[in-house]
C-alpha cells in the first residue's frame, strides 16, 4: 500500500542555482516538480516549504569564518566562493541557507511528525567542506543534517548513502573520524572525475576505521554494474543497522549527463529508493530522508528524483 512522502519545494528553495548558463541552474526545481505532478503517486505527496536555516544550524558543521565569508560575498554579489566552480551572486547566502533549512525541515518532520519519509530535491550539496565551498555546493545540508541528527536527536548510527556520480567528499572527510556517521558511496572512479577522491582504501580513520564504504565505478558502468555494487551497500546496512537513513540521489550518474560518464538508467534510482525504504522500515522506524544532489540533464534528474519519491511511497521493487 502506498504511503505519504513529504517533498520540500517552493520559490525560495528554487532560488539556489547559478546564473550565466551554469550547469547547476535554478530551473532544476521546477523541472522536477513538473514531472512529479505526472506521477501516479502524486496524491501521496505532501508539499512543504523550505525555511531559512539559522547561523547556529549552519555552523553546526561549517566554521563561523566561512559562513561569514559567504554572507559577505552574497552582499557583494560577485566573485567566487571556491577556486572557480561556485560563483557568488546577490542573495546566494539566503538561497544556500534555504537548502539547509529545507533539509532540516524534512528532518524535523521525520523525527517528530507522523510521516517518516521526505525528499528535498535541491538538497544533497555534498562537496562543501567545513571551511569552504566546492563543486557548486555552498553549504553542505547533508552534513548539517547528520550533525543535528547526532547532536540534537542523539542518534548513534546515522547512515548516509550516496549514488551521485561524484564522490561525497565533503561528507566523507567531514566525518572521517566519527564512527557514528555511517557512509556508503557509489561513484565514478576519482581517477576520471571530480573530486578525485573515494578510493576503496578510504574506510575511515581512528575510531571510525572500517565504518565507511567507498565503491568507485568505471566510467561506463551500467545498471547491471550498479546492482552488483548495490549488493555491497545492502550488506553494509545489514551489518551496521542504522537508526536513520539519508540518501543522496544525484542524477548525474544516469546516461546522457553532460559532465559525467556513468550509464545508469532511472531504474537504478528507483531500485535504490525502494531498497532503502525497506531498510528504513526494518531498522529506522521508517525514517528516510532523500536529497536531490547533482544532475545536469534536466529530463534525467526529473525522472530519477520522481522515481525516488515513488520508491519511498511504494516499496515494491519492480524497477530492475
Amino acid at each position: 500500500m502506498a504511503e505519504q512522502v513529504i517533498v520540500i519545494c517552493g520559490e525560495e528553495l528554487a532560488k539556489y542555482g547559478f546564473p550565466d548558463r551554469h550547469p547547476f541552474g535554478p530551473d532544476r526545481h521546477d523541472v522536477f516538480i513538473d514531472e512529479l505532478e505526472r506521477s501516479p503517486y502524486e496524491a501521496q505527496v505532501i508539499r512543504r516549504p523550505s525555511r531559512l536555516a539559522t547561523r547556529d544550524e549552519i555552523e553546526s558543521f561549517h566554521t563561523a569564518d566561512y559562513v561569514e565569508r559567504v554572507r559577505e560575498l552574497s552582499d557583494l554579489g560577485y566573485g567566487f566562493l571556491d577556486a572557480g566552480d561556485t560563483p557568488a551572486y546577490p542573495g546566494v547566502y539566503e538561497a544556500a541557507a534555504h537548502t539547509v533549512g529545507g533539509t532540516l525541515e524534512a528532518l524535523t518532520a521525520i523525527m517528530e511528525g507522523d510521516i517518516p519519509r521526505a525528499f528535498n530535491p535541491i538538497g544533497g550539496l555534498h562537496h562543501a567542506a567545513r571551511d569552504r565551498a566546492a563543486g557548486f555546493c555552498v553549504f553542505n545540508d547533508c552534513s548539517v543534517a547528520i550533525e543535528v541528527a547526532m547532536g540534537f536527536y542523539g542518534l548513534e548510527r546515522v547512515a548516509y548513502v550516496d549514488i551521485d556520480a561524484h564522490h561525497g567528499d565533503g561528507v566523507f572527510y567531514g566525518f572521517e573520524t566519527d564512527p557514528r556517521a555511517l557512509f556508503a558511496d557509489i561513484h565514478e572512479d576519482g581517477r576520471f572525475l571530480y573530486p578525485g577522491t573515494g578510493s576503496r582504501s578510504e574506510t575511515g580513520k581512528g575510531a571510525a576505521e572500517g565504518t565507511k564504504l567507498n565503491i568507485p565505478m568505471s566510467p561506463s558502468s551500467d545498471d547491471e554494474a550498479f546492482l552488483e555494487a548495490w549488493s555491497e551497500v545492502e550488506a553494509y546496512l545489514e551489518e551496521t543497522k542504522p537508526q536513520l537513513l539519508l540518501m543522496n540521489a544525484g542524477a548525474d550518474s544516469l546516461a546522457g549527463d553532460p559532465i559525467t560518464h556513468l550509464q545508469y538508467s532511472e531504474s537504478a534510482h528507483g531500485h535504490a529508493a525502494v531498497r532503502l525504504r525497506r531498510f528504513a522500515d526494518r531498522f529506522c522506524d521508517g525514517r528516510i530522508l532523500g536529497m536531490g544532489g547533482g544532475g545536469y540533464n534536466r529530463r534525467n534528474l526529473a525522472r530519477a528524483w520522481t522515481r525516488v519519491v515513488e520508491g519511498f511511497a511504494n516499496p515494491i521493487d519492480n524497477s530492475l
